[in-house]
């Protein structure tokens, strides 16, 4: 059965940079040690170590083959977002990775699909990108982070990037970044495992209650990490809706959990327990396989989730590469 990956990491070997270009280490930069290690630096400090998968599409390829998988959909990891920094100089950053991810999908067009990233924090930039990278690059989308600086994603400002993007017909996955919690609550790596889901509510309901998806039904958006805490919290979001709407219902009278079956999921929620409750609660059409590939936090054998379900072979077909196709505007012939 074909089995596409919606959440996988990508980045070049090298990009450009900035640090030296600009003067601020706040940019990411790669360094490649004699003894074969390749660590991302931040802030002048250590981030990530990366692996040569993150870069080669060839050992990407037989990598994940050996669970069954032949298709990726690739996009940046969330720390290349760089939202914070002057617009032009976010792009060119974009621009490298972008020009990147297309050569792969292009080169290598039955195992991969791509979704780029644009400078959020000036919404005319981001569009302007968008475009090219589906016009002129061949992806099928964006990836954009939970929050932008201080924008919500029901902030008025970015509301021309979300309507170009339905007009486009661009998948958009959002992603958390930049979590909330990392000064109040930096040890046990809570920001990743407390911060990430509650980011991804944060986005969600600001899409809901600022009327976002009620003014752009035709949005096609993704929430990462099975859309973190916002699907498992939904009965508490909806009976805040219902008892305080003086509080929540101010831009939107619409309850929230009729945007469920407006929004896509991946499918990795680390529990299986949890997967089931959100294909009985979103609706199996709207779920599918992702991993968070190649990073620890992400699922190390893909599709076992999913697999341990035990479900009929058309919601096996559904979550392993039909949501995925609808989402991405793609044909199965593209990767047959």
């Amino acid at each position: 059965m074909l089995k596409i990956d919606t959440h996988a990491h990508y980045l070049p070997r090298d990009w450009p940079d900035l640090v030296k270009k600009y003067g601020d280490n706040r940019f990411p930069v790669v360094h490649h040690t004699d003894d074969g290690r390749h660590r991302i630096y931040k802030d002048g400090r250590f981030f990530r170590e990366i692996w040569s998968k993150t870069w080669d599409p060839e050992e990407r390829m037989a990598d994940y083959a050996r669970f069954g998988v032949q298709v990726q959909v690739l996009s940046t990891v969330p720390v290349m977002f760089s939202y914070w920094a002057k617009p032009h100089q976010a792009l060119e950053l974009h621009q490298s990775l972008n020009d990147h991810m297309a050569r792969a999908c292009h080169d290598l067009p039955r195992h991969y699909a791509g979704i780029g990233t644009v400078p959020m924090q000036s919404p005319r930039l981001a569009i302007q990108e968008l475009e090219r990278c589906m016009d002129q690059l061949g992806l099928q989308g964006v990836q954009i982070g939970s929050h932008i600086n201080d924008w919500n994603l029901d902030a008025p400002e970015l509301f021309p990037f979300f309507e170009a993007a339905a007009e486009l017909g661009a998948a958009i996955l959002v992603h958390p970044w930049d979590m909330m919690g990392t000064e109040s609550m930096p040890k046990y790596w809570l920001p990743w495992l407390v911060g990430m889901p509650a980011e991804q509510s944060r986005a969600a309901c600001c899409l809901v209650f600022g009327g976002v998806l009620e003014r752009l039904p035709k949005l096609k958006v993704c929430l990462a990490h099975g859309g973190g805490a916002f699907p498992y919290t939904i009965g508490r979001i909806e009976h805040g809706f219902n008892m305080r709407p003086d509080l929540v219902a101010t831009d939107n009278p619409r309850n929230p959990r009729d945007y469920l079956s407006q929004f896509y999921f991946d499918s990795w929620v680390a529990d299986p327990r949890a997967l089931r409750y959100l294909l009985d609660t979103c609706g199996v059409s709207q779920v599918m396989l992702g991993t968070d590939y190649p990073f620890p936090l992400g699922e190390q054998e893909p599709g076992a989730g999913i697999a341990s379900l035990d479900l009929p072979g058309d919601e096996q077909a559904r979550l392993y590469h039909g949501t995925a196709l609808e989402w991405l505007g793609l044909p199965k012939s593209r990767f047959e």
